[in-house]
């Protein structure tokens, strides 16, 4: 039997400081490694696996799809593509979809979304600029980086793309001086800041957000990158806090584990694409596209009720428990501050058969979203015996 890890470390790219387990089958929110030992899922392949692993259902719709079409390019109308755009803008109020594979190619086309719109409105490039938050992030492209507000990812891959200030969260003041500074065109926030510890945004920041973007007519774009498809008790985010963007990224659980990234278009950008003006040889991806649709059918209300109550419980269970200091986030996108090291924490409960995440210095819970009650408590008494002192 061939040695998955050494074949890994020989043969793939050293990108990734992976743990040192191998995973060779998974059902729902439970998972098996090659020597037969069992894990309790809480990170659903960082938010991806919306339903957990080889679900039956997801399943059906992917392997029906496989026996038609599994691609065909853009330049042929498909019955999943235009269904799920259909889908995407009842439910979102949004009025058209792009589609591309993942949440850095969504980003991207907000961007260039953006700045076309700013190109159209003033006849040349003097409003291209975009402000982002500062501890945001928004994929590993060039681009995608350059918008990213963290210090640590704009260095060794420069010169990075130009046209884009950081603000600090929660001073509106400052974003505003920003915004004046040099020709804007957008705000990107992420309504729940992902990779930069699980910080929701506070409601009153948001609405000054987008109050302020409608005084300068400003765009107001949301990275629902990880936020989006029902992870955090609505189908996005943006709905729990009262605003209408111009335009939202998402991917990662769309299509419950194959790759897919869509930017919705509100009224104001659902023309600024014309042929020629982006695409993508694989993006609306007919088996994506079935695997979506089956995800958004079963995104109604009774299980994002289910979301809002496993949350309410893991809030209850976990705020205050021995070596907690906080818990943040939003729905099913649990961000702890503990008192021991969050990477000593996920090895830890991976020695227990518990499958946890860290984002920046915090561990991160990302469950199925159908994650069954029973495993739910089994995971978390394990995770409070490893985090208490």
């Amino acid at each position: 039997m061939e040695d998955i890890k050494t074949l890994d470390q020989t043969y793939v790219a050293h990108s990734y400081g992976r743990y040192p387990v191998t995973l060779v089958r998974g059902r729902g929110a439970e998972a098996w490694d090659d020597a037969g030992k069992h894990y309790i899922d809480l990170g659903s392949g960082i938010a991806v696996n919306t339903f957990g692993f080889a679900d039956a259902d997801w399943i059906q719709a992917v392997t029906a799809q496989l026996q038609e079409l599994q691609h065909t390019s853009n330049l042929y109308y498909t019955g999943p593509c235009a269904k799920l755009a259909r889908q995407l803008c009842k439910r979102t109020g949004l009025k058209r979809v792009f589609f591309g594979n993942s949440g850095a190619e969504a980003n991207e086309g907000l961007i260039k979304a953006a700045r076309r719109w700013a190109f159209l409105k003033y006849g040349d490039e003097s409003h291209s600029t975009i402000v982002t938050l500062v501890n945001s992030f928004h994929g590993r492209t060039i681009t995608t980086l350059s918008a990213t507000g963290q210090e640590a990812f704009h260095r060794e891959f420069g010169p990075f793309t130009p046209g884009f200030v950081h603000a600090p969260v929660g001073d509106a003041a400052r974003l505003r001086e920003l915004t004046e500074e040099r020709g804007c065109c957008a705000v990107l926030i992420e309504l729940v800041q992902g990779e930069g510890g699980v910080m929701a945004l506070p409601r009153d920041y948001v609405e000054a957000i987008a109050a302020l973007c409608k005084e300068k007519e400003l765009l107001l774009l949301v990275d629902e990158v990880q936020t989006g498809n029902g992870r955090t008790g609505s189908l996005y985010a943006f709905q729990q806090y009262g605003i209408s963007p111009d335009g939202v990224s998402t991917a990662k659980g769309l299509a419950g584990g194959l790759p897919l990234g869509a930017v919705m278009l509100g009224e104001r950008l659902q023309d600024i694409f014309v042929p020629g003006s982006h695409g993508s040889t694989f993006g609306g991806n007919p088996v994506a596209c079935a695997g979506a649709l089956c995800n958004l059918a079963r995104l109604d209300e009774a299980c994002l009720a289910g979301v809002r109550e496993r949350s309410g419980w893991l809030r209850a269970e976990l705020t205050g428990a021995p070596g907690v200091k906080a818990v943040t986030g939003l729905g099913l996108m649990v961000g702890l501050e503990t008192e021991k090291a969050a990477g000593d924490v996920v090895l830890a409960c991976l020695n227990r058969g518990v499958l946890v995440l860290t984002a920046h210095d915090r561990v991160r819970l990302l469950p199925p979203l159908n994650i069954p009650m029973p495993l739910l408590q089994e995971a978390v008494k394990i995770l409070k015996e490893v985090l208490a002192p």
